[in-house]
C-alpha cells in the first residue's frame, strides 16, 4: 500500500479523549471509504474521522475531522488505485493511534452473499464466504476484502468484526423476501435481502431521539439517497419491504447501477454477445445517472450541468421520478406513511433534489417548507403537513462500534481473538 508523503505535523501520541481503548470503523462504499477512530464508551464522538471520496480516480480526495471541530481538512490522494486510498486511511489512522490499544476493527459489509447475515467475527472462514460472495455485490465486497486483508496487515493481532448492512432487514415479512422466481431459489437462500443496513439502524435511532418513541414507531420511510441509493418501510419499529432486493443492483436508479430494470433487457444485451462477467461490470459500473448522462455518476457534477447539457437534466429528473415512485410503493406496504427522513449524501446536502423528489406528493399528505428545507438537518416539512419529514446525518461509525463492542464482547476475544490474515480462507 501507498503512504502520502508530508504527514511529519500529524499528531503520534495517544488520541485525546481516549482513556481506555478504541475501536477502528472502516466503510467502504461504492465510491468511497469512510473510517473513524473512537473511545468504546463514546462512539457518538469520535476522535478522528474521515473519508476518501471517488475513490480509484483522479479526483479522488481524503478529508479529515478532528474530534468535535466545526470543518475538516482536505487534500487530494496521491495514486488513483485502491491500495492508495488504503494506505492513505491505514497512515491516518495509525498517526494518531499512539499507545491506545485497539480492541477491534469494524467492517461495514453490504453483502455476505446466502451464508452471512448475522454481524461476527471476522475469521478464515467468514472470509471465504466473503469471496465466495463477491459475484452477488462487485460495486463493494471485492472493495470490502481488499479492506479487510490491508487491515489484517496493518494491525495484525487485532481482532475484525463483519458488520452487516442485511442484519437491519432479518425480520421482514415473508411477502417482501419472495421473490418471483422458482421456489428452490428461495430454499437456497436467493430472495429480498435488503441493504443499507447500518444507516438505517442510525435514522431509526437518532429519529426516536429527535422526535420521540412514538413516531418512531409508526409508519417511517427511510430513504438512503447517495452513490448508492435505497429506502426502507418500517412500522413499529419493523422492517417491512425495501427496495433493494437479492443485491444492491436493484432498486433506485443509482450513480453507475441501473436499481430495477427488465430482465428482459439483460437478456437482449447478453444476445448481443456479452458474458456473465461483462453483464456484471456494466450493472455495477457503466450505468445508473452515468449511463444514462454519459458524462457522471455523480448527482453534484450532474447538477452542475443540469442548464448547459440535457443529458445531464434528464439523468436527475430520472433519479427524482424513480425516488418518487418507489417512495409511493413503500407507503404502499405501509398502508400510508406517517414520516420520511432523508440521509445519505445526496439525501442529506442537496435541498433540490429533496424537492425535486417530493413535488408532487401533496396527495400523500407530504408538504415542504423551503426555508427549513434549505437550512440543514431536522424537520423540513411544513407545519400543515400531514407527513412529517426528517433530514438526518447518519451515523453508521457510532452504530458499528456498537457492533464490535457487542461482538468482541460475546466471543470473549478482549479484542485479541486471532484476526483473519489476507487471503485465508480462499474463494472455497
Amino acid at each position: 500500500m501507498t503512504a502520502s508523503p508530508g504527514n511529519s505535523s500529524r499528531r503520534t501520541t495517544a488520541p485525546s479523549g481516549a482513556g481506555g481503548p478504541v475501536v477502528v470503523t472502516v466503510n467502504g462504499g461504492s465510491s468511497s471509504i469512510k473510517f473513524s477512530l473512537a473511545a468504546v464508551d463514546d462512539p457518538a464522538k469520535p476522535i478522528v474521522s474521515g473519508v476518501v471520496e471517488r475513490v480509484g480516480t483522479q479526483k479522488a480526495s481524503l478529508s479529515v475531522r478532528e474530534g468535535g471541530a466545526a470543518s475538516s481538512r482536505t487534500r487530494p490522494v496521491a495514486g488513483e488505485t485502491l491500495d492508495d486510498s488504503i494506505g492513505v486511511v491505514v497512515e491516518e489512522l495509525k498517526a494518531r493511534l499512539g499507545d491506545a490499544s485497539v480492541l477491534a476493527i469494524g467492517h461495514r459489509i453490504v453483502h455476505g452473499g446466502t451464508e452471512l447475515i448475522e454481524h461476527q467475527l471476522i475469521t478464515p472462514r467468514v472470509l471465504g464466504a466473503l469471496n465466495r460472495a463477491r459475484k452477488f455485490d462487485e460495486a463493494h465486497l471485492p472493495r470490502e476484502i481488499a479492506l479487510i486483508e490491508g487491515f489484517a496487515l496493518a494491525f495484525p493481532g487485532v481482532a475484525q468484526v463483519a458488520c452487516f448492512d442485511t442484519a437491519f432487514h432479518r425480520g421482514l415479512p415473508l411477502v417482501a423476501q419472495l421473490l418471483p422466481i422458482p421456489r428452490r431459489y428461495f430454499r437456497a437462500g436467493v430472495r429480498r435481502l435488503g441493504f443499507h443496513g447500518l444507516s438505517y439502524t442510525s435514522l431509526m435511532g437518532q429519529l426516536a431521539a429527535i422526535a420521540g418513541d412514538k413516531v418512531a414507531r409508526g409508519r417511517v420511510i427511510l430513504a438512503h439517497l447517495g452513490s448508492g441509493a435505497s429506502m426502507a418501510a418500517v412500522r413499529g419499529g419493523k422492517p417491512m419491504d425495501t427496495t433493494m432486493a437479492f443485491t444492491p443492483t436493484s432498486g433506485l436508479v443509482m450513480a453507475t447501477r441501473p436499481g430495477d430494470l427488465d430482465p428482459g433487457v439483460l437478456v437482449h444485451m447478453m444476445g448481443e454477445g456479452l458474458t456473465a462477467r461483462q453483464m456484471s461490470d456494466l450493472l455495477s459500473h457503466e450505468c445508473g445517472l452515468l449511463g444514462v448522462s454519459e458524462l457522471s455518476g455523480d448527482v453534484r457534477d450532474l447538477m452542475a450541468l443540469v442548464g448547459s447539457d440535457v443529458r445531464a437534466a434528464e439523468a436527475i429528473e430520472l433519479f427524482c421520478a424513480q425516488a418518487r415512485k418507489h417512495l409511493c410503493a413503500m407507503a404502499g406496504s405501509m398502508e400510508g406513511v406517517d414520516t420520511i427522513v432523508f440521509g445519505g449524501g445526496v439525501g442529506e446536502h442537496s435541498p433540490a433534489m429533496r424537492t425535486k423528489i417530493c413535488r408532487g406528493l401533496e396527495f400523500l399528505g407530504v408538504s415542504l417548507d423551503e426555508t427549513r428545507n434549505g437550512g440543514g438537518p431536522g424537520v423540513i416539512s411544513a407545519d400543515a403537513s400531514r407527513v412529517g419529514v426528517f433530514v438526518i446525518a447518519t451515523d453508521e461509525e457510532s452504530v458499528m462500534v456498537d457492533i464490535v463492542r457487542e461482538v468482541v464482547g460475546a466471543a470473549g476475544t478482549g479484542g485479541a481473538g486471532r484476526p483473519t490474515a489476507p487471503n485465508e480462507g480462499g474463494p472455497g
